[in-house]
């Protein structure tokens, strides 16, 4: 994914919040694979489905944590396009209490989903990944540049707009259809976005419709 928007002449210059959400995430998944492989984060920092597994801080902790490369690739890809922008558009300190309210919601919707379909003893339940405030990123993006165009697979330029109410739509259904072996938390994606939206109306900003 790539945009055609260059704000304030800055381009993707890296911003502060995201350069060190960046440097985080990457620190909490090189020290357990590689320098000190067996340490297990994910039961301590993940966020953990059942009452006697689930503890406060990992409705924060669990966002800095990816289950593979590829996890940990794309959702730092999504955080440098579409965080840099936004970074820009809501400031440093709004933006970084943007990202974590954004994971946060996602981590409340997919502990109700979960609480909706699986009994609480039969955890724990792990969830990990900064999805569902990139989700909320890529919302803000949609949102506030909606006509700003997102070149899908770096080719097929779609406008952000629809390509926020496809994510959307893609997500629900996924969700819904909840296929045997998805391990992809499509309702936190949802959530996210949904605490994207609350937000930006509650700060009431500002949307660039050109």
């Amino acid at each position: 994914m790539n945009t055609t928007y260059r704000p304030s002449g800055g381009g993707y210059a890296m911003t502060p919040v995201v350069k060190n959400l960046l440097i985080i995430n990457v620190l909490a998944f090189i020290v357990p694979n590689f320098i000190l492989p067996g340490l297990n984060l994910e039961y301590i920092l993940g966020l953990n489905y059942g009452f006697q597994y689930l503890k406060p801080w990992q409705f924060i902790t669990y966002m800095f944590l990816h289950a593979n490369f590829s996890h940990l690739l794309f959702n730092m890809l999504a955080l440098w396009m579409f965080g840099t922008v936004i970074e820009q558009t809501l400031g440093s300190r709004r933006f970084l209490y943007f990202y974590l309210v954004c994971g946060i919601g996602a981590a409340l919707i997919q502990l109700i989903v979960l609480y909706l379909m699986v009994p609480v003893n039969a955890g724990p339940i792990t969830t990990i990944g900064a999805s569902g405030s990139v989700f909320g990123l890529l919302f803000a993006f949609g949102y506030l540049y909606p006509n700003m165009n997102i070149y899908f697979y770096f080719l097929l330029p779609i406008k952000a707009k629809y390509f926020v109410v496809f994510y959307a739509l893609l997500e629900l259904y996924l969700g819904i259809k909840a296929n045997e072996g998805d391990n992809v938390a499509h309702f936190a994606h949802l959530g996210g976005m949904l605490f994207a939206f609350i937000l930006l109306k509650v700060w009431k900003t500002p949307r660039r419709l050109y």
